[in-house]
């Protein structure tokens, strides 16, 4: 008998106690009076059937009782590794409660303590010492992986270097991929390029998972990453891989090097861009502006700066600005003050935005000096967005733009609260680590997470459908223009700049289907354009609630 998975890999169904033990298989005591005949568990069950819903509401119960975040991280991973049905089912139903669970801010608890909690593997660890062989670790994988999200863990979040503890943010990735967008979890395939660690804690923690040397670098490095790539591709025909994490020195060379040749992207430069970009046009709602009239200043310079940078001046030149305009309505700061171009020390990716001007050194200064309409945090300073720094934006601003996007929470440049009454009511404010509704002078205020996961699942799910042999800037774009059209005007008046995380199925089945449409449009697609793509595109997510096998 076989798996009735839905996806492209079939293997020979397991029975009795293999079955149980296999989490993709199993259902626990839902499995029906008729499934435990067919499978041989009669007697390795209890004798009541529960629904999947029921079950659910008993995992809910537990969590409920525990007080650490970290425990319940735990305790969510290990439903996880035993019932996958029955987590995307607790996942996708309560996606408010339970991402920033699995995801920001906890993961990145998690990943420091990895090792500490560390219960099953998940995934595959590729190492500097599988040089030659990655291909054959790549087919240890017993499904045919459709996306693959890999790190080296250099980058992650705003926490540095933690090496193949950074394999908690693929998993967690992948985990919204499916509760967020439907994409079939025997697709999902999580990889850590654990090509050691610079972080000298780790190298002398005795549970630390990965190894025990200083990093590669150089050829080493890059052959590595090159093994790996062209194995994937061969063993896994047109799978999406999506770069997560990556120190700023490789992130954006690898996005160059692989971008134009294989189906690929950097979440935390591109995906990263889309939201924020969607977050803009929805306070421009607000403010009745244009985006060609805004001028916008980063605290940061990295990854997601450049990339936001990016993907806003592309759409002001869309909308009629010149490339060189649209890249001075951008400005950039660093660790060490304002990006001009008379600095010596600036990175290639920053230079397109180091214009002409004095240097500045600090970021308040920069402010009353160049006026900004909106400030993006993405540099994980927290409290950098301070009260001056604040009131300085509403002085400026009648409805200043304030997006504190660096998680965890413990990064985040400011709070919701701070924004809002350091600004006077009018801050249009989005986060990257979630905040609770604040009420300032008699009103609600509704922040929302410029999340990735509103953008990333559904650029993933629009690939798979379409068979997109590459990820296009026109397929970000599309992404966010899609995602700031289901901003209701309820949202807005409640200070909501995103729609509410519940709806997060129905955004990416429209973000899915947009990307899937600029595939086809621009020849792109290796599959056959199905005569109703929204349809198509709802057809192939995944709800557990439906994961039957007779």
């Amino acid at each position: 008998m076989k798996a009735n998975t839905g996806g492209s890999s079939v293997r020979d169904m397991p029975t009795g106690l293999a079955l149980l033990h296999d989490p993709l298989l199993n259902k626990g005591t839902a499995f029906t009076e008729a499934e435990r005949d067919a499978f041989d568990l009669r007697g390795l069950l209890p004798a009541h059937v529960h629904t999947q819903e029921e079950q659910a509401v008993r995992v809910l119960n537990n969590l409920r009782k525990i007080a650490d975040p970290l425990e319940k991280f735990v305790a969510l991973n290990a439903l996880h590794d035993r019932n996958e049905s029955l987590f995307f089912r607790v996942l996708a139903d309560n996606i408010d409660e339970m991402q920033p669970l699995v995801y920001t801010p906890t993961v990145g608890l998690a990943c420091q303590k990895f090792g500490h909690v560390f219960q099953r593997p998940r995934g595959l660890f590729i190492t500097a010492n599988d040089r030659g062989r990655v291909a054959q670790v790549l087919c240890n994988w017993p499904y045919t992986a459709g996306i693959i999200v890999v790190t080296d863990g250099e980058r992650i979040l705003g926490l540095g270097d933690l090496g193949a503890n950074g394999m908690g943010i693929p998993v967690g990735k992948l985990s919204l991929y499916t509760a967020c967008a439907g994409i079939r979890p025997e697709l999902c395939l999580p990889v850590m390029l654990d090509v050691g660690t610079n972080n000298g804690e780790l190298l002398n923690d005795p549970y630390y998972v990965g190894l025990r040397q200083r990093r590669i670098t150089g050829a080493a490095y890059d052959d590595l990453v090159e093994e790996f790539i062209t194995a994937a591709r061969e063993v896994f025909p047109g799978v999406l891989i999506q770069f997560e994490d990556f120190a700023n020195h490789n992130a954006f060379r690898l996005l160059h090097k692989y971008r134009d040749r294989i189906s690929t992207f950097n979440d935390d430069i591109q995906g990263t861009a889309a939201v924020a970009l969607a977050g803009i046009l929805s306070a421009l709602r607000v403010t009745g502006q244009k985006l060609t009239e805004q001028k916008i200043l980063f605290l940061g310079a990295g990854e997601a700066a450049t990339g936001i940078a990016d993907l806003v001046a592309s759409a002001m030149v869309t909308q009629g600005l010149s490339p060189a305009a649209a890249g001075e309505r951008c400005w950039l700061v660093d660790s060490r003050g304002l990006v001009v171009k008379s600095r010596t020390d600036l990175a290639e990716h920053k230079k397109t935005y180091a214009h002409d001007h004095p240097p500045i050194g600090d970021f308040l200064t920069t402010i009353r000096t160049l006026k900004p309409t909106a400030i993006i945090g993405v540099a994980a300073v927290g409290g950098a967005f301070n009260q001056s720094v604040l009131e300085a934006m509403a002085e400026i601003n009648e409805r200043p733009i304030v997006f504190a996007l660096s998680n965890p929470t413990s990064q985040a440049e400011c709070t919701a609260a701070e924004a809002y009454r350091w600004t006077g009511g009018r801050a249009l404010f989005a986060c990257g680590s979630p905040f609770d509704p604040v009420i300032y002078n008699g009103r609600t205020y509704v922040p929302r997470q410029g999340n990735n996961s509103y953008i990333f699942p559904g650029v993933g799910l629009g690939a798979i459908v379409s068979g997109a042999r590459k990820i296009t800037d026109d397929m970000f774009m599309t992404a966010a223009h899609t995602l700031a059209h289901l901003v209701s005007e309820a949202d807005l008046e409640q200070g909501s700049l995103y729609p509410a995380l519940p709806r997060i199925r129905e955004v990416s089945g429209h973000i899915g289907t947009a990307v899937a449409n600029i595939a086809y449009k621009n020849n792109l697609a290796a599959k056959p354009m199905p005569e109703d793509l929204f349809a198509e595109v709802q057809s192939q997510m995944y709800d557990p609630r439906y994961h039957s096998y007779v």
